[in-house]
């Protein structure tokens, strides 16, 4: 079976992991914070907070920005459900701004315009824009319109690492007040589960340091209690959870993040003969602006089902019979039943609702080989009438 998307383990990956399982410390040791040390570089941000996963890296953020019961939060609804769920967890109300038809990110467009028609009182305390399939969301045009109506940015790249807006890397925070990223096996470099989040901001760093571990600090300069104690003082502040990322983790991130600028590299040819290959009228792939780089997580395209002589689903069918493990990302949130229950309804965003019906995300990763790129390709063409 070729999947859409998969890691790629090689042996200093393994040997990495192998010295930890060998060491002093599992969890809570020096690597968790050598990987941060190494991904905020690398972004060139001033603070990177490790995660067990993206997911929990969305809410530490969340809870950092003061996300709380009776705020708004804005996102899009072809996305996964955690970029939904970070701010429903923190007691925040979700209402989603429509994606734009082309790049199939957040629409600058619609985003302005529901923010016109929107009263003061309803305006939202947070936007969470998410790059789809790698590419990045137009962060500079969102920065603007946050000065203007007063929100915040968090950025969900879950699939960005290594991706550039303007010549910035993604992470960097210049236009946004956190950045997360996702380690996921299927995503640009893994740490089997994971999650990052990026900022500028010193007190975002140190609530979410203290979030994803209970709630609890042991720095001394930060206790509400001033009195000279043991060195076996701690202080709980907050109620927190346990969101650590282990030292099996990190040293794996260590080690993958060496190969990053391959399997950037690599994503990004394979994405190229997609591109020559599958041609409108019949298809259309997602439209990369010219100021953005993309790590192509995904390779998304979109079929014009008028020219084909299948359904999609039909044609996801045939793709996976013939051992092609496509997949749709995503399904719009706001028709998911849990949606449904908070007030949504169908026909209410079109072009999300619209991408969710002809888009497939195909086979892209290191390893792939050409001539399975070409095979899907001409599989796909085949089903053209």
């Amino acid at each position: 079976m070729t999947p859409y998307s998969r890691q790629n383990i090689n042996r200093e990956d393994i040997n990495s992991v192998v010295k930890i399982l060998k060491s002093d410390f599992l969890t809570q040791g020096p690597i968790v914070e050598k990987f941060e040390k190494r991904f905020k570089k690398f972004v060139k941000a001033k603070f990177a907070i490790s995660a067990n996963s993206a997911s929990s890296a969305l809410h530490l953020a969340c809870l950092a920005i003061g996300v709380k019961k009776g705020d708004i939060v804005w996102t899009v609804p072809n996305t996964f459900a955690a970029s939904a769920n970070c701010a429903i967890n923190c007691g925040a109300k979700i209402d989603f701004i429509d994606i734009d038809e082309l790049t199939f990110n957040l629409s600058v467009k619609n985003l302005e315009k529901k923010l016109k028609k929107t009263k003061k009182k309803n305006l939202p305390k947070l936007i969470i824009p998410v790059h789809l399939g790698g590419q990045a969301t137009e962060q500079k045009k969102i920065w603007e319109l946050s000065k203007k109506y007063k929100f915040k940015i968090l950025e969900d790249a879950s699939h960005s690492i290594g991706s550039k807006h303007f010549g910035e890397k993604v992470g960097s925070c210049k236009w946004s007040d956190i950045t997360v990223f996702s380690f996921h096996p299927v995503k640009i470099i893994t740490t089997a589960e994971g999650g990052i989040a990026t900022t500028n901001n010193l007190d975002y760093a140190k609530k979410m340091e203290m979030f994803r571990t209970n709630g609890i600090t042991k720095e001394k300069k930060d206790f509400i209690n001033k009195d000279n104690l043991g060195p076996w003082y701690y202080e709980q502040q907050n109620l927190g959870f346990n969101y650590r990322m282990n030292e099996i983790s990190a040293a794996l991130g260590l080690s993958q993040i060496k190969r990053l600028n391959f399997f950037l590299t690599t994503r990004n040819s394979l994405a190229k003969i997609y591109r020559r290959e599958l041609k409108e009228p019949f298809f259309r792939l997602q439209k990369i602006l010219k100021h953005n780089y993309s790590s192509y997580h995904l390779v998304l395209v979109q079929f014009n089902l008028s020219k084909f002589r299948y359904s999609y689903k039909t044609i996801f069918e045939k793709l996976r019979k013939k051992n092609f493990y496509v997949n749709l990302h995503y399904m719009p949130l706001h028709t998911n039943p849990f949606f449904i229950k908070r007030g949504f309804r169908k026909n209410q965003f079109p072009i999300s609702e619209k991408y969710g019906k002809c888009t497939l995300s195909l086979p892209v990763y290191p390893g792939l080989q050409k001539k399975k790129v070409f095979e899907v390709c001409k599989l796909l063409k085949s089903f053209i009438k």
